[in-house]
């Protein structure tokens, strides 16, 4: 079996999700009042969308393991892990050389670092693509002090769409495994020292099933 980029197959299944969203919107008599209630369902129905996707695609997760590894473990939803934050775009986009689970390396571009407060705490993360690409969707890969106890070892990512405010919602409820935590035919990048937060984050999925 080739080995598969992540972010290719992550980017397709996040778009396939938003579109259903959009979809589902679409039906309603109108926009839901932008209250707790209405997030915590939010991020009920994105993982529903994964649960969904996972057990009807043939990747990520093998066929002869989806009964071991499904359902996805998750932190319970905490909208404190969701808080703004603005983008400080680089004057240039320094290449990263990211050791993945492969032993390769991935050279990815920084757009610019995301600067927010979490917890009363300032903090930062550096927002990625790929060496080359166009800016369709920051890369936002990040460790923490959950990682490798609770949390997948190789640390998590969030994907974020570009605004054209600079202004973002870094949502940890959406944290989420890379796809060789599943099947080591994927080749995943690692975080960088600098995206690695020294508080434990625990929001979004955690460690999978052995």
């Amino acid at each position: 079996m080739t080995l598969q980029s992540h972010g290719v197959r992550r980017r397709a299944l996040a778009t396939a999700i938003a579109l259903a969203a959009a979809l589902a919107a679409a039906c309603t008599s109108g926009p839901s009042a932008p209250d707790e209630g209405a997030y915590l369902q939010e991020v009920t129905d994105h993982r529903a969308a994964i649960e969904r996707a996972f057990r009807e695609q043939e990747d990520p997760i093998p066929a002869d393991k989806r009964d071991k590894l499904l359902p996805l473990p998750y932190y319970e939803v905490d909208p404190s892990y969701a808080v703004p934050a603005a983008l400080k775009l680089a004057d240039e986009r320094p290449v990263f050389e990211m050791p993945t689970s492969t032993g390769k390396r991935r050279r990815m571009q920084r757009v610019g670092v995301l600067e927010f407060t979490l917890q009363g705490q300032p903090m930062t993360l550096g927002a990625f693509v790929e060496e080359g690409q166009e800016i369709a969707n920051l890369f936002v890969p990040f460790a923490d002090e959950t990682t490798g106890v609770e949390t997948y070892p190789a640390g998590r990512y969030l994907d974020l769409h570009p605004t054209s405010t600079g202004f973002y919602t870094v949502d940890f409820n959406k944290a989420y495994n890379p796809y060789c935590a599943y099947n080591q035919t994927y080749d995943c990048p690692f975080p960088p020292a600098s995206n690695r937060l020294k508080v434990p984050i625990r929001a979004g999925e955690k460690a999978p099933a052995a």
